[in-house]
């Protein structure tokens, strides 16, 4: 890479390490920690790429961004930030960054970027706009690179006029993506309507669709479950929408295209909405943001009037290691019902558990024929387990994980058969008593409810 590149972040270990890499690439490099000294090298021509935090102590780098175009059309920005929201994409997009990484950031990734940025011209800036009013918060949640991507991609098609179909399973949030794509998108004073299947039934329903949406936006829900009558009627909407032409988007939990090749599909209808495609990842994908997401929910109750919660280490790792068949929004409903459940400020590992227990599972531990061995029965398991997270690994600590799945049962089964009697648990298990009891403790199994099987 030959150029030279300013560099504005107030963490000194990040400094420190892009300007090594970027020097050892074959770039100048000028870093500061203050966005003071960053305008002034830019106003004084210095720099061919910018790669700027936004919290800065003097001030905010998107906030910078129209001040450097103005100051340098064409230079091009690279906003890197651990502020890891929908908010921080759309901004950085709105303010036509040359593109936006969050932290903690791929340095190979990054010194990519930096290529690229440094062999292209930046497009002509945009007209200025006026003040956009924006909410202080989404109700999007996630820091994973899964939702990283899915941020970046919902700037980029926001203000478009593509048509978008939205994929994912049930409970990913779907809808929600679709109503922020055009709460921040230029059509956002305009209507947001969604149309299902029973609005678009009789002749007239496309029309007082479109005579709703007046140029916003049309969300057509699960237009896999549409039948074929009303996807043609569909599609006469779509060509003609008349003056005022809003913008159409659909969402889907089924693959469209597989449906397409099965006819259940139209294959114009799917064609027509298919401008762009944003798939939402289901919480499978994205373990990492379960915590994040467990405490996002514990603060909304909170604020709605709930007591003050939190969970335990223990239990973290229960929610973590479910298949959350109904995605984000079931695990909103058990956090719910561990708020109001809770006997104490701390939810434990064994209330997270009984409140799993109630829910939906995507497989049984040990499942399958009577005859079925249980090492294959749990092989089976584990199996279906590594492939509900597809390409990804499950999260760290399975073994230990795994053998806590099974020792649990192995030991209530244990001291159920015995009446509670450790000693007689202990010798059927074949280990020792003082083993057994810190294996109770540990587990949080409550001997004394305990009751002999019959």
């Amino acid at each position: 890479m030959d150029g030279t590149v300013l560099v504005a972040d107030d963490d000194r270990t990040i400094r420190t390490v892009l300007t090594q890499a970027l020097t050892r690439a074959g770039c100048k490099v000028h870093a500061t920690s203050s966005l003071t000294t960053l305008m002034r090298w830019v106003a004084e021509g210095k720099g061919d790429v910018v790669i700027t935090d936004v919290v800065m102590p003097d001030g905010n780098g998107l906030e910078m961004l129209p001040k450097i175009a103005e100051d340098r059309p064409g230079l091009p920005v690279i906003v890197i930030s651990a502020q890891n929201t929908i908010m921080t994409a759309i901004q950085a997009a709105e303010a036509e960054a040359y593109d936006y990484l969050p932290k903690p950031f791929d340095l190979p990734d990054l010194m990519k970027r930096t290529g690229k940025a440094l062999e292209l011209k930046r497009r002509a800036p945009a007209e200025p706009q006026g003040e956009k009013e924006r909410p202080d918060e989404l109700p999007l949640v996630g820091r994973t690179p899964a939702m990283q991507a899915l941020y970046r991609l919902v700037a980029r098609v926001m203000n478009t006029d593509l048509p978008v179909l939205i994929s994912g399973e049930s409970g990913t949030g779907k809808s929600l993506i679709a109503r922020e794509i055009h709460d921040f998108s230029d059509r956002r004073s305009l209507p947001f309507v969604v149309a299902n299947a029973s609005e678009l039934v009789d002749l007239e329903g496309p029309a007082r669709v479109l005579a709703k949406a007046k140029g916003g936006t049309i969300l057509i829900d699960e237009i896999g479950d549409i039948d074929d009558d009303i996807q043609a009627r569909i599609v006469r909407m779509i060509d003609a929408p008349g003056e005022q032409n809003p913008r159409f988007m659909a969402t889907s939990q089924i693959d469209l295209q597989q449906a397409m090749e099965k006819g259940s599909v139209r294959q114009d209808l799917y064609y027509r909405l298919n401008g762009a495609t944003v798939h939402v990842p289901s919480l499978r994908e994205r373990v990492d943001d379960i915590p994040l997401l467990v405490t996002h929910f514990l603060n909304r109750a909170e604020r709605d009037g709930a007591p003050m919660r939190m969970f335990s280490e223990d239990a973290i790792e229960m929610f973590r290691a479910y298949s959350w068949p109904g995605n984000v929004r079931q695990l909103e409903n058990a956090v719910r019902r561990l708020v109001l459940t809770a006997q104490s400020e701390e939810i434990s590992r064994t209330e997270a558990e009984m409140v799993l227990g109630a829910q939906p599972q995507v497989g049984p531990l040990l499942g399958g024929e009577d005859t079925e061995k249980l090492s294959a029965s749990v092989a089976r398991h584990l199996r279906r387990y590594f492939d509900l997270h597809g390409n990804m690994l499950p999260p760290a600590g399975l073994y230990g994980r795994i053998l806590r799945e099974i020792e649990l049962p192995l030991i209530e089964i244990a001291l159920d058969a015995t009446g509670g009697n450790q000693a007689k648990c202990a010798d059927l298990l074949g280990i020792n008593r003082n083993t057994l009891r810190k294996k109770i403790t540990d587990l949080d199994i409550h001997v004394t409810r305990r009751r002999k099987l019959m």
